[in-house]
């Protein structure tokens, strides 16, 4: 017989299939012939002029369109034992359906999955007890492209109020075996009452063979597919890789998947060697010898706890998935949320927020392969790479999202952007914030016990200043968990609703200060100006704190302002007294402020009056426009690390301004000096 295709699937790859459409080449012209003959491809004879349309259906080279199924719809070859294990899955859940609806009585072989390879016929046999296939099913489901039987007995069953889990959907995941076989058969045999059993063979070709089979029975009804593999397939013999493609993508299939397996057991034997002169009466030696055992091992033994109620789950069962599924025995996690997303969107999703910071996490904060989102469609692992599904500032956080709305192309690798994957998103994000809110409001039973909270900022805090960067949507969400050391805090983190609390009636702005870990900000001349007044300041330590303070801007209607700028006005300085005051200083050391911005004029931009410092002669402080010193070191070195100049970075940034201070002993000397000279 010969394959069919659905329009369906013509369409999907109709660009392909084009030589369809085009004519065959002009036999050679004689030398000397007419000239002026028409086109080849325009006919001679006059036709009719038609007034009615016509219908035409597409026509495709259908070994053509197998091609493009099986080496360009799916990028990983590994895809194949997921999608025939869905397969697989689809005929099992099939059946115990029809069995629950079915009135006879008489028992069926329970509805599981065996999976085998073998290295001397270069073969894998994958073997349900589902439903089964009659002949015609054989032609239909089989015999045309893109002919999905799961989606064709969804629609049987109406309005989808039936207890079914199917997971099938496009008619094409069959045909990922030849990604890995040059030759498939199908050993099938119907549960309807009088089915005989038939074998479906197929080398990917344009036909394929269907005939009565006389091979080993099917135990009740179900169907065995064997794979004859390529040369190059030759990995997929083994037990162990087929076992970790199991573990990878169908762990939690609904039905028990066994694979077959050689394991080595040791066992104890009379050790006939020492018994030989066994005095009378003692008793026999032993030793222990190594035995291999052949055989099938159930190899999905966990079950998705994510899809029962979660008021169905206990504490201990949510940690033992976790340690479990993300290969974390010794990390207990802080929190976790399973919940149902319903409405626009159906989902089911559990997150986790981990005990301590994944390995793959502690060297890169955003490594591409701290893959900690896993993307299920009923039970079916798709992905751990879709990006969209979080934003990067929750990478720490990990969980299990299922979802069958989910926009997935055809070979169920590439996430679609759309309403429903940003409706997830949000949710997620949403549900991650949270978590962290309750780790935060948990203070113990004093009420004022910050520790489980400060653990989880000294690992994930830094994740937390990218989201309020990043995310214009949830940074106001984001804000009241940044944690920072302060000029009043000691040893202790301080927060911005402490900040604000604590605030002078006088005080109008919330001051931070940037530098090189909290000693060397605290030794800043730049803080007196603040501390002097009974203001606190807050120390932004890292570079990525001054980015992160320029973003929020405000807090409460307090505006974040850099204390080490030169533009900084404290709540005093707008008055008309201290305008005065400034510029009579500024005047009266005119001589001093010549001499200096003409000894460093290479260095600073401008040398000004300051009389809010206390015990320090003189500070530096920023253009407007500058970076604090932290941030232009870090930018020089990003600079050179790429191959480029410091001075090329920082050539366009404002220099530093000197400020003075009047009446430090220092200035008044200088000031002397420079009038006497």
């Amino acid at each position: 017989m010969k394959f069919s295709s659905l329009a369906v699937a013509v369409a999907v790859t109709a660009t392909a299939c084009t030589q369809a459409f085009v004519p065959q080449a002009a036999a050679p012209r004689a030398f000397g012939a007419v000239q002026n003959r028409p086109p080849f491809f325009m006919s001679t004879t006059e036709e009719a002029p038609s007034t009615e349309k016509e219908t035409f259906e597409f026509t495709s080279d259908v070994g053509r369109v197998m091609d493009l199924i099986i080496n360009s719809l799916y990028s990983d070859k590994d895809i194949f034992l997921r999608e025939l294990v869905s397969n697989a899955a689809d005929a099992c859940d099939k059946k115990r359906f029809l069995s629950l609806t079915s009135e006879d009585d008489e028992e069926s072989s329970t509805p599981q999955i065996f999976i085998k390879s073998n290295a001397d016929e270069n073969t894998i046999t994958i073997e349900d007890r589902g439903v089964g296939m009659t002949k015609d099913e054989l032609v239909n489901n089989l015999g045309r492209i893109a002919q999905s039987g799961t989606k064709a007995f969804v629609e049987a069953l109406g309005d989808g109020t039936a207890d079914v889990n199917l997971i099938g959907q496009f008619g094409v995941g069959f045909y990922s075996s030849y990604l890995v076989a040059d030759k498939v058969e199908v050993v099938t045999k119907s549960m309807q009452d009088g089915s005989q059993q038939y074998r479906w063979t197929s080398d990917a070709g344009a036909s394929y063979t269907i005939e009565e089979d006389d091979s080993e029975p099917i135990e009740g009804s179900g169907t065995r597919l064997i794979l004859h593999l390529k040369d190059e397939a030759a990995d997929y013999l083994e037990s162990t890789t087929l076992e970790e493609l199991l573990n990878r993508y169908s762990e939690y299939i609904e039905f028990p998947i066994s694979l077959w397996k050689e394991s080595t057991e040791y066992v104890q034997v009379p050790d006939d060697e020492a018994n030989k002169d066994l005095p009378e009466g003692e008793e026999p030696k032993t030793k222990t010898v190594p035995e291999t055992k052949e055989g099938y091992e159930l190899v999905n033994s966990n079950k998705p706890i994510w899809l029962r109620p979660p008021r169905e789950v206990e504490e201990d069962e949510y940690e033992d998935f976790y340690k479990s599924a993300f290969r974390s025995s010794y990390d207990t996690p802080m929190k976790h949320s399973h919940f149902v997303l319903e409405g626009q969107v159906e989902c089911k999703a559990l997150l986790y927020i981990p005990g301590m910071l994944p390995f793959e996490l502690s060297k890169d904060m955003f490594d591409e392969n701290a893959r900690n989102i896993r993307l299920y469609v009923k039970r079916v692992f798709i992905n751990d790479k879709f990006e969209d599904l979080m934003p990067r500032w929750l990478k720490f956080v990990r969980g299990v999202v299922d979802s069958n709305d989910l926009p997935l192309n055809v070979s169920r690798e590439i996430l679609q952007k759309s309403k429903v994957l940003n409706i997830i998103n949000k949710r997620l994000v949403r549900k991650s914030l949270d978590m962290i809110r309750d780790i935060e409001a948990d203070k113990g039973e004093d009420g004022d016990d910050e520790s489980e909270y400060i653990m989880f900022w000294n690992n994930f805090g830094k994740y937390l200043k990218v989201g309020a960067i990043e995310d214009d949507v949830n940074r106001k969400e984001i804000a009241p968990l940044l944690r920072f050391f302060s000029s009043k805090s000691g040893e202790e983190y301080t927060s911005l609703d402490k900040y604000v609390e604590s605030m002078p009636e006088s005080q109008k702005a919330i001051y931070f200060l940037t530098g090189d870990g909290r000693e060397n900000v605290a030794m800043n001349p730049v803080i007196e100006k603040l501390t002097s007044k009974g203001y606190e300041v807050l120390f932004a330590t890292e570079p990525m704190d001054e980015i992160m303070m320029e973003s929020l801007r405000s807090y409460k209607e307090k505006d974040i302002m850099d204390a080490a700028k030169s533009n900084l006005k404290l709540d005093d300085d707008d008055s008309e007294e201290s305008a005065k005051k400034k510029e009579e200083l500024q005047t009266q050391y005119k001589d001093v402020i010549e001499y200096l911005e003409t000894l460093l004029k290479k260095k600073i931009d401008k040398v000004i009056v300051s009389n809010e410092l206390v015990d320090s002669p003189a500070v530096l402080v920023q253009g407007a426009y500058g970076m604090s010193p932290t941030m232009q070191r870090y930018m020089r070195a990003q600079a050179v690390s790429a191959g480029g100049s410091d001075e090329d970075v920082m050539s366009g940034y404002n220099k530093a301004v000197l400020e003075i201070n009047p009446d430090h002993v220092i200035v008044q000397d200088l000031d002397r000096m420079c009038k006497e000279s």
